[in-house]
């Protein structure tokens, strides 16, 4: 009897061992029986949400035409500018009339040339490629060729009827953390003009080859950091063909170009450039020129240009749009570092070229773009090119 008994409990203890930890089995029905249960309460909370709106919409209200009947009718989404007995204040009826005014003057296209999208939001995906370079013969006896490397630099936009705001950052900032690079940009565009500011900055290395004629005469070539270089500027121009051109369609995507047009422009350009040496990140043959940071050459300038130009879209297809813009500038340019025996100001040539394909779909598009800004500085001692080159693949939505 007493075996008997121990047995029976050693086989319940072992069971009990077995089945430790483990959860218990749920009937699938029974999971499917619950999520449908959530599902179903969560559309009854959206749908008693709606209704308590429309039954607030669609409750009675004064309706004596009063001053204050303009806003007992917008709590009830009962608005109508164009009703001159709502009894709107002064300043409500100014700015939509300013409004209407702006978007008649500055917004207005030829429908069988332009039309809108319908939505007023856009968000899109952007992977901008780019480098920047400088040639030339910054001081009197050195002549070089300065190429960054190669910066890949990931971002987003997000627009509001013709605001957009983008940031990007380089990708080796991500996987290494380093303050590589980064750029941000706004552009307000409408049919009459658009105008454009950014910043960006470089720290990337650089391939530089250079020769320096009052010491060996030798060209070197070197890999070489600690070179940092920072620019921002402001763009604006006009487009004369604004009825029957969008520049919007290529850049904004706000816009459907539905034939093909250009159309000159003219503008003005005001940028600020500035690049400096960190001697202690100096390759060992370049740091002896550079003994201390004073030594060190640096471009810091403005430029202060007018610009004038033409922009065209070749519509390829309902879908396919293909754009090329170029902007020649001439102004000068303030130099705040000039050599001893050269001067401050002089005259600055640039010239800016930008395409762009795009593609559309519904609400959805694609697009590739390429812009190409070249800078011209010369004076009595220095000689200097500086470039940025960038193509940029994108993509976004309409909303």
């Amino acid at each position: 009897m007493l075996r008997r008994c121990i047995l029976i409990l050693s086989l319940l203890f072992a069971v009990s061992l077995l089945s430790w930890g483990q959860e218990p089995v749920v009937p699938t029905q029974s999971l499917q029986d619950t999520v449908q249960e959530k599902s179903s309460r969560l559309q009854q909370a959206k749908e008693r949400f709606k209704q308590r709106i429309d039954d607030k919409l669609n409750e009675p209200y004064d309706t004596t035409r009063n001053s204050g009947y303009w806003w007992r009718a917008l709590k009830h989404g009962h608005v109508d500018f164009n009703d001159s007995t709502m009894g709107y204040p002064k300043f409500v009826m100014f700015c939509y009339r300013t409004y209407m005014w702006g978007d008649r003057t500055f917004n207005s296209y030829d429908s069988t040339y332009v039309v809108g999208t319908g939505k007023n939001w856009k968000l899109f995906l952007k992977s901008n490629n780019w480098v920047d370079s400088y040639i030339g013969r910054p001081v009197k006896g050195v002549t070089q060729i300065i190429n960054s490397n190669l910066v890949s630099n990931i971002g987003v936009t997000l627009s509001f009827m013709a605001v957009s705001v983008g940031y990007s950052l380089g990708v080796s900032n991500l996987i290494h953390g380093d303050n590589v690079s980064n750029k941000v940009d706004f552009s307000f565009t409408c049919a009459r003009f658009t105008a454009d500011a950014y910043y960006w900055e470089n720290n990337n290395d650089i391939n530089a080859t250079y020769r320096i004629k009052s010491l060996d005469n030798v060209t070197h070539k070197v890999r070489q950091s600690g070179v940092s270089r920072k620019a921002m500027g402001l763009t604006a121009y006009y487009f004369f063909n604004n009825k029957r051109y969008a520049q919007a369609a290529a850049y904004c995507f706000s816009k459907y170009q539905k034939r093909s047009a250009g159309s000159w422009l003219a503008g003005f350009s005001l940028q600020h450039y500035d690049v400096k040496l960190d001697v202690e990140k100096l390759s060992e043959d370049v740091r002896p020129y550079f003994p201390t940071q004073a030594d060190a050459p640096r471009v810091l300038y403005n430029d202060y240009c007018l610009l004038f130009g033409y922009g065209h879209n070749w519509v390829l297809s309902p879908k396919w749009l293909l754009n090329f813009t170029i902007t020649p500038y001439i102004g000068y340019r303030y130099n705040h570092f000039p050599n001893a025996d050269d001067r401050a100001t002089n005259i600055s040539l640039n010239l800016r070229a930008r395409t762009a394909a795009v593609y559309n779909h519904k609400q959805f598009f694609m697009g590739i773009q390429g812009n190409a800004d070249h800078h011209r500085y010369k004076s009595r001692n220095s000689r200097l090119v500086n470039s940025l080159l960038e193509f940029s693949i994108l993509t976004g939505i309409r909303f």
